[in-house]
């Protein structure tokens, strides 16, 4: 044992270039699984810090779930399991919570807090935003202590027509006490003067501006009378944070309401926070089990070309009567040192790459600032488990043939590559072949992106191994296929075939990586841009008003739809509000559109049941939906609405244009009552052919209303197309790092393989072949490695790609996008060109003689 370890040293520092390979592809994958697990801890237990309810040591809200209780019977045990899921929408309390909470002996005050969205609105009409681009919230001046904010002006607001403004909005937007200040909030815009203007203790907030209203005036400007979003609670002097949170908790006994202290406060603020904490689990578990598997596949190819660049060595061990055993513990710990070093270095390199990360995911709005970055040691030993593990595995299946070769074979085995096939790695290939295959049927029929998603990348993975398993077949028949063209190029197409027909394995260990670069990337984008047509497609041709109104600021107000229908010409409005709903546990995108006059404005392709008589109890439903359900028109539906409330509603019909328009649609009226935000994401508005009002008549209609404009289809089309890129901007940025560590991976694999030529280079030349011819074949072999390795990976992606689209919009055309698809090939021909050519340069600089005199 001794002796292996010391003889793995030895060889280390004898051949440090030939374990470089193997170290950087153990180093990218060891920070990439760094990266994703403390992405992964911060979604798990990431605290969201508290900026509103700093002032209050105990908050009281709702509970934020719902929940599905199973009941198992296993003869005499009773099995019980609870799931939850969160809602989209803020559940609020009943007001009276807050008289209760008063009343007891430990309590100083408990103050009732309204939230509802509320914008400043220029003199010039235009929307103020929140502080950095951030939300905007109106509040009751009585829950101001919860920071606490104080005034650092004027007075508290007294009447229904008087507001207080935080600092930071009053100097951003040059507001004084005794100003008068348009506010667009929950309904129309209305009209206030400044009372005063409040300052919060710990500094101005960085998350929101806020604007504090009188209570009354809250109350109404909230839309939920009788109701509060959270209560704060204040202890009186000498009583501890634990003991009020144990007095209240015990007050509200038997209600569904959520009690919480320290840390835990700031997910009843920040709800998009507390969501955002299950989609960076999701995003970091799919990247990092996404890497790990590349990782793998990238790692086990390298360790396999140098243990093939080293045959003549182990070859000579074995014929002097080294066991089988030995050879693979000799080559198990070279690669548990290799291993040991990336995972230290790699795992170091990754907390970086994790902040960098959640920069653009916060940058990109897919993850608020408030989720701040968390970790222990736990990412970092993954990591360099993962790394030990995944070098001890490539190096164990790297060596399985050489260790079992004899020893009389060994020798001759070394100086020329044989010719027989490995049944046993066809074999694998075979299988993971059909692993592949049934993948894709699978994916075929998942019909959510949830589901699919997952799969979709597995998929390639699965098959980039059958190709690398496969590839001397592949590599032997691509030969055949090409050899007779390539001789056109008669020196250096000849010795470039003859080479390639030589060494399919290392022609396969070449093309393997760059087939799953281009499978990847091809993927990667094709995903985005297939669902991204798809849905635009649909939205497009189920939108059949004229033209659409829509807002720079929180949303359009109920004012516009009245004033556009009292517009003549006008034949219909309708306005759209967006939203979430559970059905059971299952998460569903929802909107809610005004009924009256829908079906002028809106075909979602009904495939089943009508849209005439859409009520308030009436629900339409996606095909997909549908199906997942098991729902017809005339059955029942029980769901829970975003803010929590339960109800049951009649399904009336059932569209196809599901991607364009979600998967649930119910009245204005139902939901409206139940979202954070009322106002309308857009209004669709249909007028009468040729003789209609035009832009300018209907902006005319709308123009006192802050920030609101009338689009055009097109406008609305490109609009559409912007949110879609921005939500594409965060896979590519997750996956992007998956498909740069493959780039590193080829570039590494190809250098290995070229630098290891510098002999037959130097033969080469002695036997009267110019530098020049030298140069022309490598070109023509890396040529050859990009042909093929775009076949294989086109023919990968187009596979995943068809199955996917199958599933998710019913056709098995995916959109494409030939230029990005060019680049990808261009990208890739770079690369191979990169690290084909600088390498054989380098290696052809020495005298030829010298190379061959030199030892090996």
């Amino acid at each position: 044992m001794g002796l292996m370890l010391r003889y793995a040293l030895q060889t280390l520092r004898a051949r440090k270039g030939g374990f470089i390979g193997a170290f950087l592809a153990l180093f990218c994958a060891a920070a990439l699984v760094t990266a994703c697990g403390i992405l992964l801890e911060t979604g798990l237990r990431g605290e969201i810090g508290t900026e509103r309810y700093a002032g209050a040591p105990v908050i009281v809200g709702g509970d934020q779930n719902v929940h599905q209780v199973t009941v198992k019977n296993k003869g005499d045990k009773t099995k019980t399991k609870e799931k939850e899921k969160p809602l989209g929408e803020r559940v609020w309390l009943p007001a009276d919570t807050a008289a209760t909470l008063g009343s007891l002996p430990g309590v100083k005050a408990a103050l009732p807090e309204v939230t509802f969205p509320a914008y400043a609105v220029s003199p010039k009409g235009q929307v103020v935003p929140g502080v950095d681009g951030k939300p905007s919230y109106g509040h009751s001046w009585t829950s101001a202590a919860l920071t606490p904010f104080t005034l650092s002006e004027g007075a508290a607001p007294a009447g229904a027509d008087e507001v207080v403004v935080d600092r930071e909005l009053a100097r951003r937007a040059g507001i004084k006490p005794g100003t008068e200040l348009t506010v667009q909030a929950t309904g129309s815009p209305r009209t206030y003067r400044v009372s005063g203007i409040a300052a919060p203790a710990g500094g101005d907030l960085e998350q929101q501006t806020s604007l504090f209203f009188s209570d009354s005036e809250a109350e109404r400007l909230s839309g939920r009378a009788g109701q509060v979003a959270v209560v704060g609670v204040l202890a009186k002097p000498g009583v501890s944070t634990g003991d009020l949170a144990q007095q209240v908790k015990k007050a509200l006994a038997g209600t569904t309401a959520q009690v919480v202290t320290g840390g835990e406060r700031g997910p009843v603020e920040f709800l998009d926070a507390a969501k955002a904490r299950i989609k960076l689990v999701s995003m970091g578990g799919a990247i990092g089990g996404t890497s790990l598997l590349v990782a793998i596949l990238v790692v086990v190819g390298t360790f396999a070309l140098s243990i093939q660049q080293r045959y003549r060595e182990l070859a000579l061990l074995r014929a002097i009567a080294a066991t089988p055993k030995q050879v693979r513990q000799l080559i198990g710990r070279e690669a548990l040192i290799v291993g040991a070093l990336a995972g230290v270095l790699g795992s170091v390199t990754g907390l970086p790459i994790a902040y960098w990360l959640h920069g653009k995911f916060v940058g990109f709005k897919a993850i608020p600032d408030t989720l701040e970055v968390t970790f222990s040691v736990f990412p970092f030993f993954a990591a360099i488990g993962a790394a030990l593990l995944g070098a001890w595995a490539a190096a164990r299946i790297s060596a399985r043939r050489t260790a079992r070769i004899r020893p009389a074979e060994a020798l001759s085995e070394a100086a020329m590559e044989q010719r027989n096939f490995a049944w046993g790695r066809l074999g694998a290939g075979a299988a993971f072949l059909a692993g592949g295959i049934v993948l894709l049927a699978v994916l075929s029929v998942l019909r959510s992106e949830p589901a699919s998603t997952p799969v979709t990348f597995l998929s390639v993975v699965v098959l980039a191994v059958a190709v690398s398993l496969l590839g001397p077949l592949i590599a032997r028949i691509a030969v055949a296929v090409l050899g007779v063209p390539l001789r056109a190029s008669r020196v250096g197409g000849y010795l470039a075939t003859a080479n390639a027909r030589a060494n399919t394995k290392r022609l396969s260990a070449a093309v393997t990586p760059l087939a799953l670069l281009i499978g990847m990337a091809c993927t990667v984008f094709f995903v985005q841009t297939t669902m991204g047509a798809a849905a635009t497609a649909q939205a497009k041709a189920g939108n059949k008003a004229d033209w659409v109104v829509g807002s720079a600021g929180p949303g359009v107000p109920a004012q516009a739809a009245d004033s556009l229908r009292r517009v003549a010409g006008v034949t219909a409005v309708t306005e759209v509000v967006r939203t979430s709903v559970r059905v059971g546990l299952e998460k569903y995108p929802a909107q809610g559109v005004s009924t009256q006059g829908l079906t002028h404005t809106w075909d979602p392709g009904v495939s089943a049941g009508t849209l005439d008589g859409f009520g308030p109890q009436s629900v339409a439903l996606s095909d997909v939906a549908a199906d997942n359900l098991g729902k017809k028109p005339g059955d029942k539906l029980k769901l829970t609405l975003g803010d929590g409330t339960a109800t049951e509603l009649t399904v009336a019909a059932v569209y196809d244009r599901g991607l364009g328009f979600g998967d649930l649609t119910m009245s204005h009226e139902l939901v409206v009552k139940h979202v954070d935000n009322p106002l309308a994401s857009s209004l669709l508005v249909k007028t009468a052919g040729e003789g209609g009002p035009g832009r300018a008549e209907l902006q005319k209609a709308v123009g006192a209303l802050p920030g609101v404009g009338v689009l055009d289809r097109d406008q609305v089309e490109d609009l559409q197309a912007e949110v879609q890129q921005s939500n594409a901007e965060v896979n590519y940025v997750a996956m992007g790092l998956i498909i740069a560590f493959t780039a590193i991976a080829v570039v590494n694999t190809l250098a290995m393989s070229v630098s290891d030529r510098i002999r037959e280079f130097a033969l080469l030349q002695l036997v009267g072949t110019t530098r020049r011819q030298v140069m022309g074949m490598l070109r023509i072999e890396s040529a050859l490695v990009v042909l093929i390795s775009a076949v294989l990976g086109t023919g990968i992606a187009f596979a995943v790609l068809t199955a996917f689209s199958v599933g998710m919009t019913g056709s098995a055309s995916p959109s494409i996008d030939p230029w990005m698809y060019l680049g990808v090939l261009g990208f890739a021909a770079v690369l191979t060109a990169l690290a084909t050519l600088v390498p054989g340069r380098l290696a052809l600089a020495g005298r030829p003689a010298d190379v061959i005199g030199s030892r090996q």
